[in-house]
């Protein structure tokens, strides 16, 4: 099973990650002796390319340009459609793979019906440790999903799921083949926090009769987290795109499809947390103040983007009508 590792980049703000991530995913694939190659994706970046080229280039790893759309789903299609793989391991610019993290996203591929696997992400704190405003009450937190790590609600154990997360996940070849490829019209393009294009993918897939997604918790990376994204403008503005790239996932899916999962976060996962949250105000004060406020206007905002997302698409099928 021929393995292609594809890490798409964008920016130099990143590169000790970047250089960090690549390091070790060739690492583990040397290690488990596994037939495969490192990808690195650059997305529109002519320095960041020129640096990867100079500093990067070894036989172990292969450099392209972005030919396709700039974005990240732009970027994940060019590894797909440029190498040829039977599985494809795509791992964000800011994430570090840890121990048996490869293993772990391939193994679930030895049983022929798992088409789609994805790992979890811890979050890697700045300085400052975890912000009140991204609640938890254990390792997880109830909008980690916001920094892009496992949050609370995802299984504890290797379990079939609707979607997996972006930041680390594979996918066999025959997904593309019969799914298409990632939606180039959705996802992060640069800083903006669109996304979502692996969930719409994900469930692309899964009408094929059979087949499974698999969340694999075993499969770990670090993923970092800015200053800037542990704050509440951040915390705001990335609700509110998830509620509007939701509201385009319905579109292209059907609404009961693409808010399954969300509904069952929202009607069970939220009102825990914000009951934790509210009883812990007597010992712990504003923080306890501000998880719960984070729980509820997060929730809001999301709702306020899905509705805004609804409308304006509604608006473009009757300008398109006329």
């Amino acid at each position: 099973m021929r393995t292609a590792i594809v890490v798409c980049a964008y920016t130099l703000l990143r590169w000790d990650d970047i250089v960090s991530g690549l390091t070790e995913a060739e690492h583990q694939l040397v290690q488990t002796s596994r037939d495969g190659e490192v990808v690195l994706v650059v997305d529109h970046n002519a320095e960041l390319y020129a640096r990867a080229l100079a500093e990067l280039a070894h036989p172990g790893l292969r450099i392209l340009e972005n030919s396709r759309t700039q974005g990240l789903s732009g970027a994940r299609n060019t590894g797909v459609t440029e190498v040829e793989a039977d599985v494809y391991v795509f791992l964000d610019d800011d994430a570090v793979p840890q121990p048996g993290w490869l293993d772990g996203l391939l193994d679930p591929f030895s049983d022929d019906a798992v088409i789609i696997t994805g790992g979890a992400a811890t979050p890697r704190w700045p300085e400052s440790g975890r912000p009140a405003l991204l609640p938890a009450g254990d390792d997880r937190g109830e909008f980690d999903w916001v920094i892009g790590c496992t949050y609370t609600g995802q299984p504890r154990t290797r379990s079939e799921v609707r979607n997996v997360m972006g930041c680390s996940m594979a996918m066999r070849a025959r997904v593309f083949e019969s799914a298409g490829l990632f939606g180039e019209d959705l996802g992060r393009v640069g800083t903006v926090p669109y996304g979502c294009e692996e969930t719409e993918l994900c469930i692309r897939a899964a009408e094929t009769p059979g087949v499974r997604i698999v969340f694999e918790p075993t499969s770990q990376v670090l993923h970092r987290v800015t200053p800037q994204r542990t704050t509440w403008s951040y915390l705001w503005r990335r609700c509110y795109a998830e509620g509007i790239s939701k509201a385009a996932v319905a579109e292209r899916t059907a609404p009961r499809k693409a808010l399954a999962t969300e509904t069952t976060y929202t009607t069970h996962v939220l009102p825990k947390g914000l009951v934790r949250e509210l009883r812990s105000v007597p010992q712990r004060g504003r923080a306890g103040l501000a998880g719960a406020s984070a729980i509820v206007t997060g929730l809001a905002v999301t709702m306020v983007g899905y509705a805004v997302g609804r409308i304006a698409i509604r608006g473009g099928r009757r300008g398109d009508n006329t």
